[in-house]
């Protein structure tokens, strides 16, 4: 019995020691996986709110995990690069900060049209049948037309047609500013699109157009009747257009 006695005390020491030791080492793995290395995405340069991101404004910088911000860009391979592509700062970040994914918004209305506006022009909106904007996307060219009715020499009224606009750059079509989205995104986007539109025979074209360029579209829209015909890619040239009228056409 004596000797059973003395067992327990040395049974206690040995697990007593047992949990030391196995609280001592977690502690230490735990100390060494947070004193591990790790890559994550960071400011280049300053940024701006409401820039749009690409590659050759981030940079990679390697910092113990324990540094990591909760929701950062860890890069795990050089594809995770990308993920910040045509994605836009809702805030200021600094140079050599963290690039989090709190501080960026898709490229969407909600970071509204100006992020998209080339410098010089201005970002112009043109109602349009929703049948026409579906064959149209973010970054298409296009010509103006307006038709309208001319005042010819015997004060007769003809109705004639102008190219008024050629070579403008789209910038959206309805809420696409052009945003990259996944085949979900892309889905559930449509989808929403296609509900709001049921309820409107109407949707925005949105046009980049310098400021003298920008009157005659509104002065047009109020005129006479807007049409927009699509380039093809890569179609950039200008090529001068007589107004067309039936009388003409008749003629030739």
């Amino acid at each position: 019995m004596e000797k059973k006695g003395m067992l327990v005390p040395v049974v206690l020491a040995l697990a007593a020691a047992a949990i030391y030791w196995w609280v001592l080492t977690s502690k230490e793995r735990d100390l060494a996986a947070q004193n591990e290395p790790a890559t994550v995405l960071v400011a280049k340069y300053d940024l701006p709110a409401r820039t749009i991101m690409n590659v050759d404004l981030v940079e990679t910088r390697v910092i113990p995990k324990m540094y990591i911000e909760q929701d950062s860009y860890e890069v795990k391979s050089q594809s995770d690069i990308k993920l910040v592509s045509n994605l836009v700062t809702s805030v200021r970040i600094p140079k050599g900060n963290q690039i989090t994914q709190s501080a960026l918004v898709s490229l969407s209305p909600e970071a509204g049209l100006s992020v998209k506006v080339p410098p010089g022009y201005r970002g112009c909106v043109l109602p349009l049948e929703n049948d026409l904007l579906r064959l149209i996307k973010p970054g298409d060219r296009v010509d103006i037309l307006v038709s309208f009715d001319a005042v010819m020499g015997d004060n007769r009224k003809e109705k004639v047609t102008a190219t008024i606009l050629q070579n403008v750059l789209v910038l959206g079509v309805g809420s696409n500013l052009g945003q990259g989205l996944s085949g979900g995104q892309a889905k559930a986007k449509a989808a929403a699109e296609a509900a709001d539109q049921a309820f409107s025979e109407k949707a925005a074209l949105s046009l980049a157009l310098n400021p003298n360029e920008a009157q005659y579209l509104a002065l047009s829209v109020k005129q006479g009747s807007v049409d927009v015909i699509v380039r093809g890619l890569g179609d950039v040239e200008l090529h001068p257009m007589e107004i067309a009228s039936f009388k003409r056409l008749i003629k030739s």
